[in-house]
């Protein structure tokens, strides 16, 4: 049988497996961490907000496509991907770049087989950067479940 996405109810910041677990979820372009998942995120571990600043604030590779993994616990890393171009939705458009996410994606991929880690997120892109679901889920299948990579998807109660 095939792999495919793990859809369970819950929060993505407890993830309900054994062994390395990669939390993935999005961020901006613009520095800005203040609304959505990342307060969450924030109020349980300091460590992800603070290297996303520190990360922002040097400019090195911090762009749209990128990722940043910060270890929280000793099984939890958390990946920061900037797949997100702003904070508001100009033109029309919402801030979503959905090549930027899949291109992120890829590299959670590849930290995934690197640790033997499981990847858990929200239903990234789909809160405040606007993003559809259904554009989302196809590039987790391309990226992560036809490497063979577990995924969780959250549905927080």
């Amino acid at each position: 049988m095939d792999k495919q996405i793990i859809y369970v109810r819950g929060d993505a910041l407890s993830p309900m497996a054994k062994g390395i677990k990669i939390i993935a979820h999005i961020c901006n372009d613009a520095g800005g961490w203040g609304k959505g998942f990342v307060l969450a995120i924030s109020k349980k571990w300091a460590e992800p907000e603070k290297e996303y600043r520190v990360w922002y604030n040097s400019r090195d590779n911090f762009k749209l496509g990128e990722v940043q993994f910060v270890q929280v616990e000793p099984y939890i890393y958390i990946a920061n991907m900037i797949g997100q171009k702003g904070i508001k939705a100009g033109s029309g458009a919402p801030p979503i770049r959905y090549p930027a996410v899949e291109a992120s994606l890829a590299k959670v991929a590849e930290k995934a087989v690197e640790l033997g880690a499981a990847v858990h997120m929200p239903r990234i892109g789909c809160g405040l950067a606007g993003g559809r679901w259904e554009q989302i889920e196809p590039l987790i299948n391309r990226t992560l479940i036809n490497k063979g990579i577990d995924v969780y998807v959250y549905d927080y109660n």
